[in-house]
Formats: C-alpha cells, structure tokens, sequence
C-alpha cells in the first residue's frame, strides 16, 4: 500500500470510529475517487445537489490564522465574504487551500467530512439541509461517501445552525 492509500484508510477508519461513538447511523456509498467532487458525483451516481452536504475548511487570510468548517447544500454556495468572516471574527476570510485543508483535518478535497475534525475547530452548518429527505457527506476519503439522517447532522460536536450561511 502507498502512504496516501494507508493515509485514506487511516481517516476512514477514524471517521467511522467518530460516527459509531455519536451513534450515527449511516449508509457507506463507495464511489470511483475520480467522481469524488460533488458535482461529479451527484451527476455520475445521480443524487440530487440539493441532498449533498459540501464539508468546506474555511481559513483566515490576515492576522492569527483561524479555521472553521462549514455544510452547505451543494446546490448553494457559501456566503465567505458576510456570514463566515463575521461568525470568525476576522477581516478577510477565504477556502483553505488542498493543502492547508489536508494538513489540518487528514482529509483530500472531495472528501471531506465534518466527522472526526479536529476538536475545537468551530463547525457551521446550513440549516436547509434539515429539510432533506437524506443527506450525502464526505467519508473522510475520495473513494466513499456518508448517507445520513439530516437529524444526525445535530450530532456534530460543537455544530451551530447558522441561517444566512448559503446564498
């Protein structure tokens, strides 16, 4: 096994860890990695964009370098430049890069999940995606995903419902 193979089943196996101690029921979608980003994944396996969670890492671009972490219905985007930089208290705000989002969570865009982030890492979420029928995250790796109870999406530690967070 490569180091990024053995790197991929190490954060799939701490996210499903992470789901069991919340006692979060899920359905374990295994994807082809190359359709892991979410457009491409919901037309390839055909789930709707409404019902897909995008996980984004959201970083400070002056002072103290800050992180959070925001869901949004892949159907809207993320209001960064109002609602995000006011919810981190900073100046300027934008998407960690792949790199910065790896380095902090174990994660590769695409896969990206809002189980098993670090601790303390402030979560927010789109209360719109309560309304699904379901909801589809990332697994922790490109090669799967989460298929949750929008319920469960309550059992995020420390996730605030943030109304005004998509556009």
């Amino acid at each position: 096994m490569t180091s990024t193979e053995d790197a991929a089943t190490d954060i799939e196996t701490r996210v499903m860890a992470a789901l069991e101690e919340l006692g979060v029921a899920y359905e374990l979608v295994h994807i082809d990695p190359a359709f892991a980003d979410t457009a491409d994944f919901c037309a390839k396996y055909r789930f709707p964009l409404e019902t897909s969670g995008n996980t984004i890492i959201v970083a400070s671009k002056r002072g103290e370098k800050k992180y959070c972490a925001c869901i949004v219905q892949a159907s809207a985007r993320l209001d960064v430049n109002k609602t995000v930089k006011r919810l981190m208290g900073v100046s300027r705000a934008s998407f960690a890069s792949a790199e910065e989002t790896r380095e902090l969570t174990g994660m590769m865009i695409g896969g990206v999940t809002a189980f098993a982030l670090p601790v303390g890492l402030p979560v927010y979420a789109d209360p719109n995606l309560l309304s699904q029928e379901y909801v589809i995250l990332g697994s922790g790796s490109r090669s799967s995903k989460l298929k949750i109870a929008p319920k469960d999406l309550h059992n995020i530690p420390g996730a605030r419902f943030i109304d005004g967070l998509a556009m």
